[in-house]
């Protein structure tokens, strides 16, 4: 059962959910909701059979490229900083999956 990856999808699902709340940002709610259901998605094929990592890690490249260039232009660690620190960690733990 892949529990960090059901976690990170939770993660950006609320992300997302809390722009709009916050912001109102409806991209970000849209976008949250998107990558949050494939973050989950990915992590749902994973616990059914460790060679489907592809979905998962894609999501997390994705998650960490959006990020990792959000947190290089502002500084902020919160929530750039942190989403972008656990998008690296599932792209560490797919991208294992792919080279062992």
């Amino acid at each position: 059962m892949d529990y960090l990856g059901y976690l990170y999808a939770l993660l950006i699902a609320g992300g997302g959910i809390m722009g709009y709340i916050k912001a109102g940002s409806v991209m970000s709610l849209a976008m949250g909701i998107l990558f949050g259901t494939l973050a989950g998605l990915g992590a749902y094929r994973a616990s059914i059979n460790s060679q489907q990592y592809v979905l998962g890690l894609v999501v997390s490249l994705a998650m960490f490229a959006r990020f990792a260039q959000s947190f290089y232009q502002t500084g902020k660690v919160m929530p750039a900083g942190v989403v972008m620190v656990c998008s690296l960690v599932m792209v560490l733990r797919y991208g294992a999956r792919a080279v062992l």
